[in-house]
Parts: structure tokens; sequence; C-alpha cells
């Protein structure tokens, strides 16, 4: 049997490249998977969608801003992309368990099945009430949200960070 093979973590450079494919990957499939269902699913257009995410932080003033409106609410989720990406990198880095789930496809399928229920349950439930003095409605959309936040926002994040930080390979099964 050969020897095992020593496997350091990514250097600083390597995880920061890392973090941000991943942040770009989840960001641009969320935004389209999100433009969609509001489209098609929902009647509503692009403007209104982003203008409402603006809405969140600037108030009901931002669904009357057009363009203004639009960019402010494309850089919020920009900056939530980038959040829960971060979050999931660092994670990942810290965590030896983690890191062992990533190393299968199940085990990162399984990852992403409960992350991305947990960051709706985290924006709806503090997040945008502390922002916007709300409570959530739980009607169908937001369970739409549960589980729609698996197939565009977290299995693109789970998947793209497992390969950009390397945790796909078997070599690592004597990682930990």
């Amino acid at each position: 049997m050969a020897a095992p093979v020593a496997v350091s973590l990514p250097a600083p450079r390597a995880a920061a490249q890392a973090l941000g494919l991943t942040w770009l990957v989840t960001a641009a499939w969320d935004f389209v998977c999100a433009s969609a269902l509001a489209v098609f699913a929902y009647g509503s257009t692009l403007a209104r969608l982003w203008q409402g995410v603006a809405a969140t932080v600037l108030g009901p003033a931002a669904l009357e801003m057009g363009a203004r409106g639009v960019a402010a609410g494309l850089a919020l989720h920009l900056a939530v992309a980038f959040t829960w990406s971060a979050l999931f990198v660092v994670t990942c880095l810290a965590s030896p368990a983690l890191r062992r789930l990533l190393r299968r496809p199940a085990g990162a399928l399984a990852v992403a099945v409960a992350y991305g229920p947990l960051i709706w349950l985290v924006m709806s439930l503090g997040v945008i009430p502390l922002a916007t003095g709300r409570a959530p409605s739980f009607g169908l959309r937001w369970w739409v949200q549960v589980f729609a936040h698996v197939p565009f926002v977290t299995l693109p994040l789970v998947f793209t960070a497992r390969r950009a930080l390397g945790f796909d390979t078997d070599r690592l099964a004597r990682w930990d």
C-alpha cells in the first residue's frame, strides 16, 4: 500500500480564487433562475424583481427608482451571494468533517440540500425582517423559496466550491 499523500489546504491566493469563482457562479445561476421564476411563474418583470430586492434595504421607494432601483437590487444580490459563498468556503477550510463530506458527490449533494433551506430560513426569518421591520408571510412563494434554494443556489455553490478548492478527489481520503 502506498504511503498516505500529504495534502495541504489551498494557499490563501488559491482559496481567494476559489471564493471568487464560487461567488460568481452562484450569483449568476441564482440571477438566471430568480429572473426566470419571476417572469415565467409569477408574471413579473426583471425590473420589478430587482427593484423589489432593493426595496428590502431601501424601502418601497426602490420600486419607483427605475434603473437605479434595479442596479441597487443587483448590487444587493451580489453582496448576499458573496456573503453565503464566503461563509461556505471559510467553513470548508476550517472543517475537516465538511471536507470529508464533500469528497463524495453524494456527500456534497447532502450538504447542498441542507444549506439551501438554511440560507432561506436565515434570510426570511432573520435578515429580511430586520431590514424591513416586517415578519415573513408563509405563503406558496415562501415555500417555493425553501426548496428552490437547493437547485438555484446551493447546488452550484457547493459543487463549484468543492471543485475549486480541490475537495473533489479521492486523494483526499487520507487528508483529514
